[in-house]
């Protein structure tokens, strides 16, 4: 079973998270942020990544350490848990759609962390969750990681709708990176024969 857990204290938060790769879309998520709760909810149930998520952080402050801390960490173990990546798809790319809303969701595990961001919110909250921290949630896991990830909406108008399905795209580009693929036989899916910062 590929698992990890990471454990990160700062003066900010406190944080404790486990992930299994080969699970079943299981979680238990608190973040104290009713609306990330639900985001990192869907990304394990359609990536099938199982994730414990527990963070005690500064929201007499704001959001921001909160929701940076919880990508950097889920990240980090999710990064632990696929090793030297050996046998994985590497690849995941994703029309995701949510009603009026349609993203397109495309990532490569090549261990050279890139975000391009092209979607925009037309509202500054959705629920007590500040929508510009989306953006940089989905920064941080990339760092984290190590994934080039490209996030576009392509078109739509509700707010809930574009971030719930790009949650959603990410998941099942992830869940198709992530997996195992019998025919690679194990090997790492590189021509160099790693993935990661030595192989830049």
């Amino acid at each position: 079973m590929r698992t990890a857990s990471i454990t990160r204290k700062t003066h900010e938060t406190d944080i404790h998270v486990e992930v299994n790769l080969d699970g079943t879309g299981q979680y238990s998520v608190s973040t104290g942020i009713g609306f990330l709760d639900h985001m990192i909810e869907q990304f394990s149930r359609h990536s099938l990544i199982d994730i414990a998520c527990r963070i005690k952080g500064d929201l007499h402050v704001d959001q921001h350490h909160t929701t940076e801390d919880s990508a950097i960490a889920i990240g980090q173990a999710i990064a632990q848990a696929l090793g030297d990546k050996a046998g994985i798809g590497r690849y995941g790319d994703v029309n995701s759609p949510m009603d009026e809303a349609l993203s397109r969701v495309s990532l490569d595990i090549s261990g050279r962390p890139y975000l391009v961001w092209k979607a925009a919110f037309t509202q500054e909250k959705l629920g007590e969750f500040d929508t510009e921290l989306v953006e940089h949630w989905f920064h941080s896991i990339a760092q984290a990681v190590g994934i080039t990830l490209h996030i576009e909406l392509l078109y739509g108008t509700n707010n809930h709708h574009i971030c719930e399905g790009i949650f959603k795209g990410f998941a099942r580009a992830m869940r198709t990176a992530v997996e195992l693929d019998p025919r690679k036989g194990g090997a790492v899916p590189s021509t160099k024969g790693i993935l990661g910062a030595k192989s830049l």
